[in-house]
């Protein structure tokens, strides 16, 4: 996983101004998060601007993500994603181990 974070402290107590999360798997991305505004998009109004980029056609594949923040770490959450697709990839392993 590939983690940036803009942080300030201009005004008041530190604040998250913007984020990147990329997660990579083999060399292949499989998927990021960035708050990169797209107001234009109705798809992704029920988060904007936080949203994840997904296949096919991770660059223009947008959906929102709902569960990211500016008001609180996001860490903790992308770590049980990945923890999750960590587990299914083991569940898949073993059912291939079973089946052959």
């Amino acid at each position: 996983m590939t983690v940036y974070e803009r942080l300030s402290r201009e005004i008041g107590p530190l604040t998250m101004e913007g984020y990147s999360y990329e997660v990579w798997h083999a060399g292949e991305q499989l998927f990021w998060y960035d708050s990169q505004p797209h107001p234009t998009d109705p798809d992704l109004s029920e988060s904007e601007p936080h949203h994840k980029h997904i296949p096919p056609d991770i660059k223009h594949h947008r959906i929102p993500a709902v569960d990211l923040t500016f008001s609180q770490p996001n860490l903790p959450f992308l770590i049980r994603e990945i923890q999750e697709l960590l587990k299914s990839d083991l569940q898949g392993q073993d059912e291939n181990l079973i089946a052959h």
